[in-house]
């Protein structure tokens, strides 16, 4: 029996069933994948595009153990005079261009080697290094050494000639000098990296000083040290060998979050001379406008990164393996050398927009099936198709199969960049999995919501709460799961058992069923004016779902009598559900626990803002029919939400009112068989032409409950009902 408002349908809801959190109506058609933007040419027999060789394994631990700040700023000093025999600590441009290359200042009388500046943008050398001195290039047309260059020049000597004996340097007048050396050994062919700051009219020079007999064995020195201290986890170090050490220090630390990096082994693989870019003013060099001269190499080199991710608390651990390349070049005007910082230096397509990720991917299933190893979704039901394709995307926990590992690039928010996967570790997928689905049980809800368009049904197994069936003949809508509508009259059952808890009813209580009843300046109706006498058993109103015997309850259904404490305390409903889609769980049913005034007694009799699904109205008739909530859920081991079995009278009165519904109410004449429970519903909906249909049943005798809805069909009885009675019929 449905209820009006003053005349108005007295329903908040939609049109159709809407879709609940459980997934989307339709899967929205899948883009084209994109083939991942990686290396542009792969290693032959790559599987992925980063590399060839990948193998899964464990790494140890690689931490940053310094911190990178750049270097204070100190006062110059005053030195004194130089003494006798000393140069003084300054750079000039040369009178002329020697003919033979620089050999190396250690081995010169009274003046250190050849040595870096620090950046005037904030770069500073590290402090690595080997023996000074720059040899020159031999065979390069010009190009014969730092400090014979034509872009360098060489330092001013004394008159007398630098070096010889007895020489004395021209005195000058003392400037401010500062010379700091930091010099340690690196395994990279004795390159010498010295901070040398001088405060004068020339120029600083600044960064990495290598001492290679060429351009390429220059940028091999400054790449090795670079992947040296990267690998060994020294960032700030390896960050000041880039001219911008700040946001490479920022994405090598990234690097390593993100990728759960344990250990990474870089190696050095060839450079190629590149032109600069025309007007590219030379990096590190602000001052130049014009295109520089000094060399600029492309280098790549090749990596092994021990990556790992979590899958449900699990560590999986991979090796990934990939090629990279970067851009090493001479700052113009010094001996120094840089690598021009972008993110791809760490590895290819990296943008200031993204970082990489190792994300853990869990097995699929091959095929997901019914108790009886049938495919569900041979049986063509839109739910059943999509719990299949969940199903297989994703295995549940404590089904088989081992997790993968993908590499992927990611935006700044986590989302991953299509097409940028890359398979480090394929996972171990299952063959198949088992569900609950009962054939038998299909085939008949799938035949009996042939009966009406709109339809959608779930049968449960009340004793486990095993769903045995999911049907729906609603298009590609799986309303059986995923409506939000009202319930209706079946929302007696929660209403009647919270009256019961309190004490207030009996099925025996006299309560009256008056045509109208209003409150708060609302007026319900009941359904063609029907009205029941002073002295009526309330069963009999439960029986005939005459409404306005339910709506002068509402000043009783408060505290933990409320309808939302009731539907959570007992029912197990008002709460997320993970029925075994890994996941994905979602509420079925909702009671808002605000209600109170007209809105309760609205509510009372399932219309007003309460919202449930075919499961959720299942799960009541599975819980009178248990005495206590069993969750549904498609997988065996699936951890199940418990609730508080119904006191031992309630449930015994709960009964009583739903075999009258049989036997004398509204659904006496569906042929319903003498073991069989049941109470119908009929929710109107504002804009909809019809009210929809329900039924909810259970059958003892058979192990067996269901939830049916029907929307925009018309009274409970005369839709959902039969095809309730059809289902039973065939179990």
């Amino acid at each position: 029996m449905t209820g009006t408002v003053g005349g108005v349908t007295s329903d908040h809801g939609d049109d159709r069933p809407d879709h609940g959190p459980l997934y989307p109506r339709e899967a929205s058609p899948t883009a084209p994948q994109a083939q991942p933007p990686w290396d542009s040419a792969p290693p032959e027999g790559a599987g992925s595009p980063w590399d060839a060789r990948q193998s899964r394994g464990a790494g140890q631990s690689w931490e940053e153990t310094q911190t990178w700040a750049p270097p204070p700023s100190p006062p110059p000093p005053s030195p004194p005079p130089p003494a006798p025999g000393e140069r003084a600590g300054q750079w000039e441009p040369p009178d002329q261009r020697p003919a033979a290359g620089q050999q190396g200042y250690p081995g010169q009388q009274g003046h250190p080697g050849p040595q870096g500046y620090p950046d005037p943008q904030g770069h500073s050398a590290p402090d690595r290094g080997g023996p000074g001195g720059q040899r020159g290039y031999p065979g390069t047309g010009g190009y014969e050494g730092y400090a014979t260059s034509r872009v360098y020049g060489a330092p001013s000597e004394p008159r007398g000639g630098q070096g010889e004996p007895g020489a004395r340097p021209k005195r000058r007048r003392p400037g401010p000098v500062l010379i700091t050396a930091i010099v340690a050994v690196l395994a990279v062919a004795a390159a010498a990296i010295i901070i040398f700051v001088v405060h004068g009219n020339n120029k600083p020079i600044v960064g990495f000083v290598p001492n290679g007999s060429t351009p390429e064995q220059d940028a091999q020195q400054l790449t090795t040290a670079f992947l040296t201290a990267w690998q060994t986890g020294q960032l700030s170090r390896a960050a000041s060998y880039t001219d911008n050490a700040t946001a490479a220090q920022a994405a090598l630390a990234g690097f390593g979050t993100h990728l759960g990096l344990k250990k990474l082994t870089a190696t050095y693989g060839s450079a190629t001379a590149v032109p600069w870019p025309a007007g590219s003013g030379g990096g590190a060099s602000a001052s130049a406008t014009a295109t520089p001269t000094t060399p600029r190499e492309q280098v790549s080199y090749s990596a092994a990164a021990k990556v790992s991710a979590s899958y449900q608390g699990t560590p999986v651990p991979a090796t990934w393996t990939y090629h990279a390349k970067l851009i090493a070049y001479q700052v113009p005007g010094s001996p120094g050398w840089f690598i021009a910082w972008k993110p791809d230096v760490l590895a290819p397509n990296l943008t200031t927009a993204t970082h990489l990720a190792a994300v853990a991917v869990g097995p699929k299933v091959s095929m997901v099936t019914d108790n009886s190893g049938t495919d569900i979704t041979t049986y063509g039901d839109a739910g059943l198709t999509h719990i299949g394709q969940l199903l297989s995307a994703q295995a549940p926990a404590g089904e088989g199969g081992t997790p993968g590992l993908n590499v992927e690039l990611q935006n700044a928010k986590g989302n991953p960049v299509q097409g940028s996967q890359a398979q480090i570790v394929m996972p171990g997928n299952i063959p198949s999995l088992a569900t609950t689905i009962d054939s038998r049980a299909e085939a008949a809800a799938r035949s009996a919501v042939g009966m009406h368009k709109n339809s959608s049904m779930v049968v449960l197994q009340p004793s486990t709460g095993h769903i045995l069936a999911v049907a729906n003949n609603a298009g590609s809508n799986d309303f059986a799961l995923t409506a939000q509508v009202a319930p209706g009259s079946t929302m007696k059952v929660i209403t009647s058992a919270a009256l019961f808890n309190a004490g207030v009813l009996t099925p025996s209580s006299p309560v009256a069923c008056p045509p109208t009843y209003t409150i708060t300046g609302i007026t319900y109706h009941n359904d063609k004016n029907e009205t029941l006498p002073a002295g009526t058993p309330f069963v009999d109103d439960f029986a005939q779902s005459c409404n306005n015997a339910f709506t002068q309850q509402w000043s009783h259904l408060t505290g933990p009598n409320s309808l939302a404490a009731t539907a959570r305390t007992y029912f197990g409903l008002n709460t997320e559900w993970g029925i075994g889609i890994p996941g994905i769980s979602a509420a079925y049913f909702n009671a808002p626990s605000s209600a109170s005034g007209s809105e309760l007694a609205q509510e009372a009799f399932g219309e007003g803002q309460l919202t449930a699904s075919p499961i959720a109205m299942a799960s009541v008739a599975a819980t009178v029919a248990a005495g206590r909530f069993h969750q549904p859920i498609l997988l065996q081991d699936v951890k199940q939400v418990s609730a508080t079995p119904l006191p031992a009278n309630t449930d015994a009165s709960l009964k009583q009112l739903m075999r009258a519904v049989v036997t004398s109410g509204t659904a006496a004449g569906l042929g319903f068989g003498p073991t069989v429970y049941a109470k119908t519903g009929t929710a109107s909906i504002k804009g909809q032409e019809q009210p929809n249909s329900w039924l909810i049943a259970f059958d003892p005798a058979k192990d067996i409950a269901v939830g049916c809805l029907v929307t925009n069909a018309g009274y409970g009885a005369q839709f959902a009902g039969p095809e309730v009675a059809s289902v039973l019929s065939k179990m």
